[in-house]
């Protein structure tokens, strides 16, 4: 069951750290970015778009409870190989308006920030 909150605005927001985990490799290392499989599949969208433009930017995030304290970042290059894999076999249904809010942080001079997903209460 994901971990779900009220973020200051009164909409929920699921943290990227509850679920299936996925696994984004970097470069040539063997050392695993472990992130939540939804949030991955998201991801993935944006940076694909980015690469596919040859844009290069800057992934960053928190470290997830339990981990030393603080945050990474990462340069993402079209010449860099990343490989994506994910627990669950199924392709999540995909939050546009999340993709949206990626997009914008990835936009930004500060790259990309992994963003917690705002969940639309109004269609429930």
């Amino acid at each position: 069951m994901p971990n779900i909150a009220v973020t200051t605005s009164g909409r929920f927001a699921i943290s990227q750290y509850s679920g299936a985990m996925a696994t984004l490799f970097y470069g040539a290392s063997d050392v695993p970015i472990h992130i939540e499989d939804r949030a991955l599949a998201h991801l993935k969208i944006v940076i694909a778009t980015k690469l596919r433009r040859q844009e290069s930017f800057t992934l960053s995030w928190r470290h997830p409870d339990g981990d030393a304290g603080g945050r990474s970042t990462i340069w993402i290059h079209p010449s860099i190989p990343l490989r994506f894999t994910f627990d669950d076999p199924e392709q999540p249904e995909l939050n546009t308006q999340w993709i949206d809010d990626l997009m914008q942080s990835v936009n930004s001079t500060g790259g990309i920030m992994l963003l917690d997903e705002v969940l639309d209460t109004s269609r429930w």
